[in-house]
C-alpha cells in the first residue's frame, strides 16, 4: 500500500527529475526533499527535547517533594537515559517521517546523479 509508513515504493515512484525542485515522497505537495527533511528533522528534534526537559523537571519536582534537592546536572542525566527509549516509542511515527524524508532526498541525489552521469557520457536521456 503506498500511504504505508515505511514503504519506500511510493518514494521512489513519486520521484520528480524533470523538476528543478524534486517533490520526492513528501508529506507537503510542492515542498522539495531537503525542505521536507528539515523540517521533520526539527520537529523530531524538538519533541525530543522537550522531553527530556519534561523529565528533568518531573525529577527535580520530585525530589523537592520528598525534601531531596537534586542538582539539575543530574537530573539532566537521568532524563536523556530515561528519554532515549522513551523517544523511541512515543515518536515513532516522527521518527518514520524523518526516516522517509532521508529516503526521499537518497533517492533524489541518485537520479541527480544518474542524471548527470548520463549527461557526461553525451547520452540525452530522452527518448
Amino acid at each position: 500500500m503506498p500511504g504505508e509508513p515505511g514503504n519506500l515504493e511510493a518514494v521512489s515512484e513519486a520521484t520528480n527529475a524533470d523538476s528543478s525542485e524534486p517533490t520526492s515522497g513528501n508529506a507537503v505537495p510542492g515542498r522539495s526533499a531537503k525542505k521536507s527533511l528539515a523540517v521533520n528533522l526539527g520537529v523530531y528534534t524538538f519533541a525530543r527535547l522537550a522531553l527530556v526537559i519534561l523529565i528533568a523537571a518531573v525529577i527535580v519536582g520530585v525530589g523537592l517533594l520528598f525534601g531531596v534537592e537534586v542538582p539539575v546536572l543530574v537530573a539532566a542525566i537521568f532524563a536523556v537515559l530515561i528519554s532515549l527509549p522513551l523517544s523511541l516509542l512515543l515518536f515513532k511515527k516522527m521518527r518514520i517521517r524523518v526516516n522517509e524524508s532521508i529516503a526521499a532526498v537518497d533517492e533524489d541525489r541518485r537520479t541527480a546523479r544518474a542524471d548527470l552521469q548520463s549527461k557526461l557520457r553525451g547520452e540525452d536521456g530522452k527518448k
